[in-house]
């Protein structure tokens, strides 16, 4: 079990940023750092995370060593399950909620959370900071983007529950992925994701590419199914088509980490 060690703060910058700056000074593993207010988060893709006050902005530092070490791309998955069971009790109907590949979480097909995680080493080992953002109470407003919040499903968490709740998942997860590999992490994953076939676009620096999702490989890439056969994707930002919605514009302000 990791020993963990809450950090509470009214008011911060990043909790990442924070979290980065105490694990190159050495920092041991489990130290979580929570933002009841955040002014300079940051999200996936050098986006601006926008944070009225009342959602979730924490970051937690891991140094990842012997059984821990596997490899980088397995940190989406662990970090997104534990981010599902998080916030799934508040979440009445549990159809609603899924995964996007890799670490997106939606609500009615809208993206309610994300993930954003940094890795580095020092002289100490390895270590890994990874942001978790939530619209709790309220998603905000960002033109071109149509995002989701827990409130619209009933009364929402503390944020220092879901944080808890983060950690608990952290500990389960990494335990399972420690005794019996990435297995067991790409089922549960699969499980919570939106369902097979499902219609996508994965935008990448050459371009875009529409298919449908076929699932994971062995490796956590993800299989999408095109015109011209089957691609693994190891990079891009996936949009949902099968809400009925065509694909929103690139840009910054989602919801997606700290």
């Amino acid at each position: 079990m990791t020993p963990w060690r809450l950090d509470i703060h009214d008011e911060l910058g990043s909790t990442s940023d924070l979290c980065l700056e105490r694990a190159q000074a050495g920092e041991a593993a489990g130290l979580a750092v929570l933002a009841r207010r955040q002014l300079r988060g940051r999200g996936s893709r050098g986006r601006d995370w926008q944070d009225p006050g009342g959602n979730l902005a924490f970051s937690v530092l891991l140094r990842p060593e012997g059984e821990g070490a596997w490899p980088a791309g397995l940190w989406p998955f662990i970090a997104s399950l534990a981010f599902y069971d998080a916030l799934a009790p508040w979440i009445p109907d549990p159809d609603c909620m899924r995964l996007k590949w890799p670490n997106d979480v939606l609500l009615d097909g809208r993206k309610a959370a994300g993930i954003l995680i940094e890795s580095g080493g020092d002289p100490g080992g390895r270590w890994v900071v990874i942001g978790f953002g939530a619209n709790l109470r309220v998603a905000p407003p960002i033109p071109g983007r149509d995002l989701a919040c827990v409130a619209e499903h009933g009364p929402p968490p503390a944020p220092d529950v879901v944080a808890q709740g983060i950690c608990d998942g952290l500990d389960r997860w990494m335990a399972i992925c420690a005794g019996a590999g990435f297995a067991p992490i790409r089922q549960a994953w699969l499980d919570r994701a939106h369902p097979l076939g499902t219609r996508l676009v994965v935008r990448g620096e050459s371009g875009q590419v529409e298919g449908s999702f076929e699932g994971l490989d062995a490796q956590g890439l993800l299989l999408l199914r095109c015109a011209d056969g089957t691609r693994r994707i190891s990079a891009g930002e996936i949009l949902l088509l099968d809400r009925g919605a065509t694909a929103p514009p690139a840009g910054g302000g989602i919801a997606a980490a700290t």
